[in-house]
């Protein structure tokens, strides 16, 4: 990317667009275009037509989505595919009409099949039966990415995906019910140590095996794609480590402080069994990871402690 080129970043406000941000202007960039929603509603092709038209973008950072865990993507089946479908096809479809050089489009592991073989490659996109509790999303950026590789094909475009696994870190979303796991146990655990709670009661029965990525990780390999990736083909951005929830649960409680029992409800869905990503393309193309679990918890437990707002969502 040329480092005076005009870049906008979808998305700035949340966990991962603001860590894009943040990565940009470390690494000398500092011609970034920002509009919050209320500025541009990307559901709205006129007004993202119109953005496009006017400012006519070098670069994208597509990170701007609907998301929630289990339960928010249960209760808003329609809302999750439809939200994300429009404002994905609107920002991808205005930057190829108006001349982006290069967008990077933000995926998900929870794209790939559920019993997809493990570690989960590439090539594994569309081989298999999707998780049903988050199916809708899934679909939505399924979409995303395959228009990315369409234009790609039809028109020779350099429109690139990348797909995260399991994320957290800095400006994440802590609310009770409708944040991911990890966000979700920093503030179970906190609030039960400030109350002095016996137990905690976390859903399923811990047995799921999980990977999980620092948005200040993913934010540094989204700008190296951008200077060192072409391609249709996704690239997957993970540690290739795992746990179990279970053991998540003990080390979150580790780091928060937390001393009671940790009980569980196996009335509640547990989701995918496994989802391990095979990051050894990353690799290859010369980016590793840098920010082990138990640190990015402490990091994450301090953004949570720091940010009131966040705590408050």
């Amino acid at each position: 990317m040329d480092k005076n080129g005009k870049i906008y970043v979808a998305g700035h406000r949340g966990m991962v667009g603001s860590a894009i941000c943040r990565e940009l202007e470390k690494q000398g960039y500092h011609n970034i275009v920002t509009r919050t929603h209320g500025e541009l509603d990307l559901q709205r092709q006129e007004q993202v037509e119109a953005f496009f038209a006017a400012e006519k973008p070098d670069y994208v950072f597509l990170a701007a989505a609907k998301v929630g865990g289990i339960v928010a993507n249960q209760n808003a089946l329609a809302d999750f595919m439809y939200d994300n479908m429009m404002l994905e096809m609107n920002v991808i479809h205005s930057a190829w009409k108006n001349g982006c050089k290069k967008l990077l489009f933000l995926g998900s592991s929870c794209t790939y099949p559920r019993m997809a073989p493990q570690p989960m490659t590439e090539s594994c996109l569309l081989t298999g039966e999707l998780e049903k509790t988050n199916e809708a999303y899934a679909l939505a950026k399924i979409s995303g990415l395959k228009y990315c590789e369409f234009l790609n094909r039809q028109y020779g475009t350099d429109y690139i995906s990348v797909m995260p696994t399991n994320l957290y870190g800095p400006n994440d979303n802590y609310h009770p019910t409708h944040s991911h796991v990890l966000p979700a146990l920093i503030r179970r655990f906190h609030e039960a140590k400030e109350s002095g709670a016996g137990s905690v009661t976390c859903w399923g029965d811990g047995s799921p095996l999980r990977e999980f990525l620092y948005v200040e990780d993913l934010a540094n390999l989204c700008v190296f794609l951008m200077n060192h990736y072409s391609g249709s083909e996704t690239v997957n951005a993970g540690t290739g480590k795992e746990l179990t929830i279970r053991e998540l649960t003990q080390l979150v409680a580790k780091v928060v402080g937390y001393t009671g029992k940790i009980e569980w409800d196996t009335t509640k869905p547990n989701g995918t069994p496994r989802k391990l990503l095979d990051v050894s393309k990353a690799t290859a193309l010369g980016w590793t990871y840098r920010t082990e679990l138990e640190d990015g918890i402490r990091l994450s437990y301090q953004d949570f402690l720091t940010n009131p707002m966040r705590a408050e969502r």
